[in-house]
């Protein structure tokens, strides 16, 4: 400014010049070109300055917003000490309800069609070690891994449902509803990756098309046996510096898996002793038979073998039945050794099963009889010798691809058996949980607006202090409720950051409702209609939790 005031007297003189005499005038003249000159230069600072004003007056809005997200976090912050009374007072989900992602009315619903492993059966948590054990030594004895191997230890810590292993890389993945991997969700053996890591590897945290195709998805219950050896495998040939191709360790473990299940060593691991492995189950008789009562016609659709069913069957009902057979009374049929996926896809006869004489009958089967047990078959044969129509029948199981994927696409309704589904609920009515997800997303909400108000070109050293606080709070927070959950991967329905799992969307793409345990239909009507909420965004069991539970303190809390 300094300096555009010594211009000024130049300014006057210049003026004065016009009313001297002639010689003054050609002097004026001579001097028009320096004059034009001096005004553009004039109107070049004039612009500077209202340049650096404009800037200052940016830089104080940008200073002013960024002191009210920090008053805003220093709010919060006090606010973090208690738990709202808000929050204590919200309504809790029930573990045992009937979650609905397609709305389903029951009492258009007149076949009830069950699964038998870990829908109709309840297990304990000894199976995974058991599974573990044999597919191990099946890996030693057979395939000539290393007898170091036998010493590892199953760990129920380390795995959740619904992971995906990498063929080609050796990485256990848990993938976010989108397809990403989640932050902290990749293992290599049981080193977790970084984010840093994880890029290398992938080139981005986003799982494309081409990637996809490598990964094999663990969605069973059986799944936690086989991720943990793979991890344990892959671990091993890390630590003792081998070589080792990421694809034959799947093979080879999920080889030893497939073994323990087709040879028989499961099956006569548990019923030599059952109550080791099975759980007692009176309220699955009363569902059972409230079913028949009301008219209901009942199939039983399994892949294991007839003795197997049987002799869990008897077991899970013998303290509420007077008859060891009367189990069967309560199906209209029951099919052993589908072959599921494929007998949705293939045309395969049934065949009669002699239980006495453990064959199988040569004569066609056109009917379905009571009491008698059939071995086999396809969907297509099913639905022509029943005449059930898609619509009135309802399956339940637990594996999503093998037990769902083909009924849903059949037409049938599908019912999804999830047993972590109610640890997982009960987690979430807690209130340290909700306490930690209402922080994480006052969090999440202070950073979105730190992000818009200050460009990139602007974010001075109090920005990057405020943004470093906050995702230092916002990991906490994460990490609090990532290790309610699971220590390596969290929970099976969420990611850290709140958002649905990969896992959770195939539970929406295949099951019209879910649900933990089959007998949880015992608490609904038959005739009731089933609704799915609208006011959810994927899940129907989540509650989101409103930071707006925290605006009353954070506004009091506020100078």
């Amino acid at each position: 400014m300094a300096s555009f005031r010594r211009l000024l007297p130049l300014c006057s003189s210049l003026r004065g010049t016009r009313f001297s005499s002639s010689g003054v005038y050609e002097r004026f003249g001579a001097n028009v070109c320096g004059y034009s000159k001096f005004t553009s230069s004039v109107h070049t600072v004039s612009k500077f300055e209202e340049k650096i004003k404009r800037a200052e007056a940016d830089a104080s809005e940008d200073n002013d917003d960024i002191d009210n997200i920090r008053r805003e976090f220093d709010a919060a912050k006090r606010s973090f000490l208690e738990i709202p009374e808000a929050l204590k007072a919200m309504p809790k989900t029930n573990p045992e309800g009937i979650y609905v992602n397609r709305g389903l009315r029951l009492d258009l619903i007149q076949v009830y069609g069950f699964d038998y492993d870990f829908t109709l059966a309840h297990y304990s948590a000894n199976l995974q070690n058991l599974i573990y054990d044999l597919a191990k030594e099946h890996m030693v004895k057979e395939f000539k891994y290393p007898e170091v191997c036998m010493s590892f230890k199953y760990d129920p810590s380390f795995p959740i449902r619904g992971l995906y292993y990498d063929r080609e890389h050796g990485c256990l993945l848990k993938l976010d509803f989108f397809g990403s991997i989640e932050e902290e969700g990749c293992f290599y053996g049981r080193h977790q990756l970084s984010e840093e890591e994880i890029v290398e590897i992938y080139g981005t945290r986003h799982i494309g098309r081409d990637q996809a195709r490598r990964l094999v998805g663990l969605m069973d219950f059986f799944c936690f046996s086989e991720a943990c050896l793979i991890a344990d495998m892959v671990q091993y040939f890390v630590d003792a510096k081998l070589e080792f191709d990421a694809c034959y360790i799947y093979e080879d473990v999920n080889n030893a898996i497939q073994h323990v299940h087709h040879s028989g060593l499961m099956h006569r691991g548990i019923l030599s002793d059952p109550h080791r492995y099975l759980v007692k189950n009176g309220q699955l008789l009363q569902f059972l038979r409230i079913l028949k009562e009301k008219g209901k016609r009942l199939f039983l659709l399994t892949n294991s073998p007839y003795y197997f069913v049987d002799g869990g069957m008897q077991f899970m009902l013998e303290d509420s039945t007077g008859n060891s057979d009367s189990w069967k009374e309560l199906f209209d049929v029951v099919i052993a050794k589908a072959n599921k996926p494929g007998f949705y896809t293939s045309e395969h006869p049934f065949r009669c099963y002699d239980t006495e004489k453990d064959t199988l009958a040569f004569t066609k089967v056109d009917t379905f009889l009571k009491n008698k047990i059939y071995y086999h078959g396809s969907l297509k044969s099913f639905l022509q010798i029943t005449k059930w129509k898609g619509p009135e029948v309802i399956y339940f199981g637990d594996h999503l691809f093998s037990d769902l994927r083909g009924p849903s696409k059949a037409g049938w309704r599908t019912a999804a058996i999830i047993h972590e589904l109610e640890d997982e609920i009960r987690i979430q009515n807690e209130d340290r949980y909700r306490f930690e997800q209402a922080k994480f997303h006052i969090l999440q909400e202070l950073l979105g607006r730190l992000h818009a108000v200050i460009p990139s070109s602007k974010r001075s050293e109090a920005y990057k202090l405020l943004m470093g606080e906050l995702n230092e709070e916002r990991q906490k927070a994460r990490s609090m409720m990532k290790r309610m959950f699971n220590t390596s991967f969290g929970a099976t329905f969420l990611t850290d950051k709140g958002q649905e799992s990969a896992f959770a969307y195939h539970i929406h793409q295949y099951a019209d409702v879910y649900t933990s345990k089959p007998e949880n239909f015992l608490f609904y009507s038959p005739e009731t209609w089933l609704h799915a909420p609208c006011d959810i965004k994927i899940m129907p069991h989540h509650v989101k939790i409103p930071s707006s539970l925290f605006k009353t303190s954070r506004c009091s809390s506020m100078p």
